[in-house]
């Protein structure tokens, strides 16, 4: 069984694990609405991505009250 020789001390517990801290968001500002967006990823308020859109919105399809 694998044990320790010598005690770990608290510096060398936490200088180890420096680099596991979570980071933050980083969002990106819609260029054709402004609102705040994901980076490579769709505009969730208006269904743009690359100045285009790709996903139509659900208030901009109309839909037949037989249809729904």
């Amino acid at each position: 069984m694998a044990v320790p020789q010598n005690k770990v001390t608290r510096s060398r517990r936490n200088m180890r694990r420096a680099h596991d801290a979570l980071t933050g968001a980083n969002p990106n500002e819609c260029p054709s609405c402004g609102e705040l967006k994901r980076p490579h990823h769709v505009c969730p308020s208006c269904g743009s991505y690359n100045d285009r859109e790709v996903v139509a919105q659900a208030d901009e399809i109309d839909l037949d009250d037989d249809a729904a």
